[in-house]
């Protein structure tokens, strides 16, 4: 179950990423709406905001909490934080030298965190989950009400770098498809790991995951996973009032999101808070009860972080000037579905390698570092 969680979520994070891998995010407002595409591209946007917007980052946060449960399970927890060292070592190299959209940083940042809540009950977990992931909306209501802002340093550092390469506002979405060599990539990347570091304190993204970790562990150290037909009719009743929850909210929260946040910050943070997260949750609990129709996407689960990181170096191939180029050529429905071709691609290759080897490629090689010692590769198969 949990390797075709993962996979659902990698459909999910290919189709959030993949508009910006394909430059579309970057236009204006104006180009956007000269593409030939423009009127579905609307319509796909608003379901993007809707079906996909910060759900499947939702499904990897509760599945990364599970994770440490199970490593507690078996190992301890200098283990586990050396697996987190690891992980922040790939995440900042995958920020600097290859995508600007990094998560991995992050979330080896508040794995790092876990460990100080082990002890407590989970009546206790999920009351300091829940309030961390309304965090954001009293920061953002502060911020509003005192008129600050706390990422602003990080602002003006960013187009302070920005300015310095030569990226502009009027280059910002071309520069990428204008890019012949690496290094005129890496001018961009350079720039882009600080605008996402923006991005995460400004979003507030730390106590965001790190609650949605601890609703995982809690869920992991009750193997709540492995007990699915005895909570089956929970789980129904949970993913029925998580829909009743989820989506007129979403609804609304794609509203604020298509029109700029109209009500103010605090409202949109909110909103994403009752929306996003109940929203997960119907995806996780529509895999739990309708398990069969999902296990095809369990190979590409099984090789998670090859097939994160390989979704970046094919969005590279694909839509940047070193590759084809195509980035700023194509309408938001076509990168949408170029995303999905992507995906489908990922978990056929990802069968084909688990017939002969035990793990993904990036996944041997964390697996390694983290317990020190040579592992074979290759299958007794």
């Amino acid at each position: 179950m949990l390797d075709a969680l993962r996979g659902l979520a990698l459909l999910g994070i290919a189709l959030a990423n993949f508009p910006e891998f394909g430059l579309w995010t970057f236009m204006s407002e104006e180009a956007q709406a000269q593409m030939p595409t423009a009127e579905t591209d609307h319509i796909v946007r608003w379901c993007h905001y809707l079906l996909i917007d910060g759900k499947f980052y939702t499904i990897f946060s509760v599945l990364f909490g599970i994770g440490f449960a199970l490593i507690l399970s078996r190992h301890n927890v200098a283990l586990f934080e050396r697996r987190m060292v690891f992980l922040l070592l790939i995440g900042i190299g995958h920020l600097i030298f290859i995508w600007s959209g990094d998560i991995l940083s992050l979330y080896a940042i508040g794995g790092m965190l876990l460990p100080l809540f082990i002890k407590l009950s989970d009546k206790t977990l999920l009351t300091i989950a829940i309030g961390l992931i309304l965090l954001p909306v009293l920061l953002d209501g502060y911020a509003q009400w005192q008129d600050i802002d706390f990422a602003a340093p990080l602002y003006a550092a960013w187009w302070q770098q920005a300015e310095s390469s030569g990226i502009t506002e009027q280059n910002f979405a071309s520069w990428l498809h204008d890019a012949h060599t690496y290094a005129d990539v890496f001018e961009f990347l350079k720039q882009g790991a600080i605008e996402r570091m923006w991005e995460f304190v400004g979003g507030h993204r730390l106590p965001k995951v790190l609650g949605l970790f601890m609703i995982g562990y809690c869920i992991g150290r009750n193997q709540l996973y492995a007990r699915l037909n005895e909570f089956r009719p929970q789980i129904a009743r949970f993913f029925q009032w998580a829909l009743l929850i989820g989506l007129p909210t979403s609804c609304l929260y794609a509203w604020s999101a298509m029109y700029h946040h109209p009500w103010g910050l605090a409202v949109h943070s909110l909103l994403y808070a009752i929306s996003v997260i109940p929203l997960g949750f119907v995806y996780i609990t529509g895999v739990c009860l309708w398990l069969p129709y999902f296990t095809p996407l369990r190979w590409a689960g099984r090789m998670a972080l090859s097939c994160y990181i390989g979704q970046s170096l094919a969005g590279i191939f694909l839509f940047y000037g070193i590759g084809l180029g195509l980035g700023t050529q194509m309408g938001l429905i076509h990168i949408c579905l170029t995303a999905i071709v992507v995906f489908f691609a990922e978990v056929i290759i990802c069968r084909l390698w688990l017939r002969y080897f035990r793990f993904g490629p990036l996944e041997w090689f964390w697996r390694m570092l983290t317990y020190g010692q040579w592992m074979r590769l290759k299958s007794n198969n």
